[in-house]
């Protein structure tokens, strides 16, 4: 989990907002999906609401990206992801390749 300040936190409807003009597909359910799938983990508040940081969203512009325009399978990208928090040098994305 991301440990961010408060007033930085957004909702999944927030975060939906943001992603959209640069995602116009993207759905709720696909965030959840995405965080389903461990590409995301957002903090949650006492009552289960997902809250998302800015890292968060970030995370998962990377991840839309990587699927849009290099056509990389979410098993890949959950690769280059733990690879990158674990402080490995990573490649770029272009050089990703589906395995």
């Amino acid at each position: 989990m991301n440990a961010q300040p408060a007033r930085s936190l957004m909702t999944i409807g927030d975060v939906l907002g943001l992603l959209r003009p640069e995602f116009p597909d993207i759905t709720i359910s696909k965030i959840r999906f995405l965080e389903s799938e461990g590409l995301v983990e957002p903090e949650r508040s006492p009552s289960g609401y997902r809250k998302f940081g800015d890292a968060d969203v970030e995370r998962l512009r990377f991840v839309l990206t990587a699927q849009r325009d290099h056509y990389l399978p979410l098993r890949v990208i959950r690769q280059h992801l733990q690879a990158r928090d674990r402080g490995e040098s990573v490649p770029p994305l272009g050089a990703l390749r589906a395995c």
